[in-house]
This record gives structure tokens, C-alpha cells and sequence, in this order.
């Protein structure tokens, strides 16, 4: 599965079926050209070696032929039998969970409630059904800050957790379930911090979250200096880059980043950012595209481990 990040209350999508090749195509293709805080593309193989689907999501009325005719050079007279449909607010999520399996890292199993008979006895199991904002565990870099952090217990455990543009809240979540600890999570968006504290209740978490309302760090809650030891962040590469001071600052000297919203060719920019704030890259997971980076503070650089799904 290949995904954008959400513009906030999409209210329009475009869905058109495709073979894998032009799906990556457009994809690519739509998320260079429209703004990523009010376009998101999705794209997902509807069944074993079948055709895929291709959603683009808007946060308002696109111009319709606008869109044909810029994916008219990948899927010609096809791209005239796309659909567009308005939505309501629900939807979006919804139709993006409507067939997608369960996600599984290690422990950590997402997902809806008609798959609870697929848990495990000893499953951290996180429940989200369908809510206003982004983070499902199914886009690819959500299931890579899973992997990451899945294997960052494999090698300690993290005391003090923050999950920067939480979304749905699923890695913060994760962590609250693996280190039964509290986990201060927070996102820019007021609608995304208010679904994921109705998911914590529901996955009976609540006691677990410290949930706020803020870009970045910029909340008494986050903005401890030195006290994290374990930072998510699965945003955008641009503002990663920016936040490469801040996130350093409320780090641990013996921290970990885990980092992702990027695609392959964002890598450097952001490695170089955050080497210039002492990181370097320990691991790296790739995903379809997608790229989740956990980067270390402190001690001496290693060969980084690379990992691809």
C-alpha cells in the first residue's frame, strides 16, 4: 500500500482503478504537485495479484479536469473513468479500512473491530475504527515507526515516550500498551488529539495518555529539556527538518528518534539536519516507498541496519 498524510477534513476523493505500475506513477505524481496539507493519495492492491486503487483525497472542490489531464500521460483515456465523489466527513477513513487486513509489528496488532478473532493471547492489541484524522496503521510509514519501535524493545525500554503529530494516536498507543507508562502525545490539529483521546478510551489507555494541542514541541508537556528517551515523529519532511532543534532539545543524551513521513528521496536532507544537532542513523526501515529512520544521540555512529518490507 502506498499513502499520503491527510489534509484536515478532506471533503472531496477521486478513485480510479489501475495496474501497480500506474498507481506508484500517479501517486507520486499527485503528491509532487498538490500541497500536502490539503491533498492525500492513496493507492492499494484490491486483491492478491489484482488490480489496485488509487484515492486521492481533497480538502476542497478539485478541478476535475485538471486532475484528468495530469494523469492522462501515465493511464490515458483511463484516467476519464475515474470518479469523483464528495464525502462526508466519516467516510475517508472508513473507506481506507474497508478491506485492508490487520496490521501486525512484533506484539503491536492493529486493528477493526470485525478482525478481534484474529488477536493473539499475548497481543498488544490496539482497536481503531474509522475517525476524522490520519494514523489507521496501515499506511506504510505508520507500520515502519511500528517495525522500528517493536525492535527499539528488543534492545531496552524507553522510560519517558513523546509521539509528535500523533494522529490517531496509534504509536503512542503502542508505547503506553508495551511500557505500561505514561506517553505524552500531540498533534496540531484539535480534531486529531480529540479522536485519538476517544481512541484511548476505547482501548482502555486513557490513564496512559497525556494528550495536547500544538505544533511540535510547543507544550509544558513536551518541552522538557533532555527528558525523552524515545521521540516519535511521523510527519513531513519539511517540518522534520524544522524540528530538528526542538526534538533535540527535549531528547535524552542517550535518546532515540524515530522518524518517518518520508520518502526515499527526503532522506538526506533529513540526515543531514539532524547529524548538524549530533544524530546519527542506527536504523532504517523501508516500505513501499516509505522510509522510517531511528537515529541515536550520543555514543559513536555505527553501520546503519537496513530493513525492507
Amino acid at each position: 500500500m502506498l499513502e499520503g498524510l491527510h489534509p484536515n477534513r478532506p471533503t472531496h476523493v477521486f478513485r480510479i482503478s489501475t495496474d501497480e505500475r500506474s498507481a506508484r506513477a500517479m501517486t507520486e505524481l499527485i503528491g509532487e504537485i498538490f500541497d500536502p496539507a490539503e491533498t492525500a493519495v492513496a493507492a492499494f492492491e484490491i486483491e492478491d495479484d489484482g488490480p489496485w486503487l488509487l484515492e486521492a483525497y481533497f480538502a476542497r472542490e478539485p478541478d476535475e479536469k485538471a486532475v484528468r489531464d495530469l494523469l492522462r500521460p501515465i493511464v490515458g483515456d483511463e484516467a476519464d473513468k475515474g470518479v469523483f465523489e464528495p464525502l462526508e466527513q466519516q467516510d475517508w477513513v472508513k473507506a481506507s479500512l474497508e478491506g485492508l487486513k490487520p496490521v501486525r509489528a512484533g506484539r503491536i496488532f492493529v486493528h477493526g473491530s470485525h478482525d478481534r478473532d484474529q488477536r493473539r493471547p499475548n497481543d498488544l492489541s490496539i482497536e481503531i475504527e474509522a475517525a476524522l484524522a490520519f494514523g489507521t496503521g496501515h499506511h506504510g510509514t505508520t507500520k515502519s515507526c511500528l517495525d522500528a519501535f517493536a525492535d527499539e524493545l528488543k534492545l531496552r525500554t524507553p522510560r519517558n515516550v513523546l509521539d509528535v503529530g500523533t494522529g490517531t494516536g496509534i504509536l503512542a498507543f503502542a508505547a503506553a500498551k508495551a511500557l505500561k507508562r505514561p506517553v505524552v502525545a500531540g498533534d496540531i490539529d484539535p480534531e486529531a488529539v480529540r479522536v485519538a483521546r476517544e481512541n484511548a478510551r476505547l482501548n482502555g489507555i486513557s490513564p496512559w495518555l497525556k494528550l495536547y494541542v500544538g505544533p511540535g514541541v510547543r507544550n509544558a508537556m513536551a518541552d522538557r529539556p533532555g527528558h525523552f528517551d524515545l521521540v516519535f515523529a511521523n510527519i513531513l519532511a519539511k517540518p522534520l527538518r524544522m524540528l530538528a532543534p526542538s526534538l533535540s532539545r527535549v531528547a535524552s543524551h542517550d535518546g532515540t528518534l524515530i522518524l518517518s513521513g518520508l520518502l526515499v528521496k527526503d532522506v538526506p536532507g533529513i540526515l543531514s539536519s539532524y547529524a548538524a544537532e549530533g544524530w546519527h542513523l542506527q536504523r532504517r526501515y523501508d516500505l513501499e516507498g516509505w522510509v522510517a529512520l531511528v537515529m541515536k544521540h550520543g555514543g559513536a555512529a555505527q553501520q546503519p541496519r537496513r530493513y525492507y518490507h
